[in-house]
């Protein structure tokens, strides 16, 4: 005998589905730049920042060994650099150079382009409402 879910149990399902095609999405626009989940979350994590190496991997919830191997391939492709950190020179800072904010502002656009028509499907009314949920919902959130 099946049950009713309960409505957070449907609001639930509604926000990871929305999640997995979300994330469909930016898989096939990294996959047409040649980069891996990971590194596009690096790349958007550091769009309006500069982080010291522990920092961003603890936003990404990576080991130190991945962590470093990952900026180092996004170094070599010239889209982050490192630094020392100017409060305490034992650490290290990475941010995006020029090329690596290009990049992202090409992936933000494409990512804009494929959701459009999801978005769509709400009046504009709908479509403010929703950003002010979810900016709620995520408000504060530390991951």
């Amino acid at each position: 005998m099946s049950q009713t879910p309960l409505p957070n149990e449907q609001l639930a399902d509604a926000l990871m589905t929305t999640s997995f095609i979300t994330m469909a999405m930016i898989n096939r626009i990294g996959a047409e730049h040649d980069l891996s989940l990971s590194m596009i979350r690096v790349l958007g994590i550091l769009w309006d920042r500069r982080l010291r190496m522990t920092e961003l991997a603890g936003y990404l919830g990576l080991e130190k060994q991945t962590m470093s191997g990952l900026i180092a391939r996004a170094e070599k492709r010239g889209l982050v650099a490192r630094a020392p950190n100017a409060e305490d020179g034992r650490a290290t800072d990475v941010f995006l150079t020029d090329a690596g904010t290009e990049l992202v502002k090409r992936l933000q656009a494409q990512g804009q382009e494929a959701l459009t028509p999801l978005i769509g499907k709400l009046g504009e009314s709908d479509q403010q409402h929703l950003q002010e949920l979810l900016e709620r919902m995520l408000k504060d959130w530390k991951g």
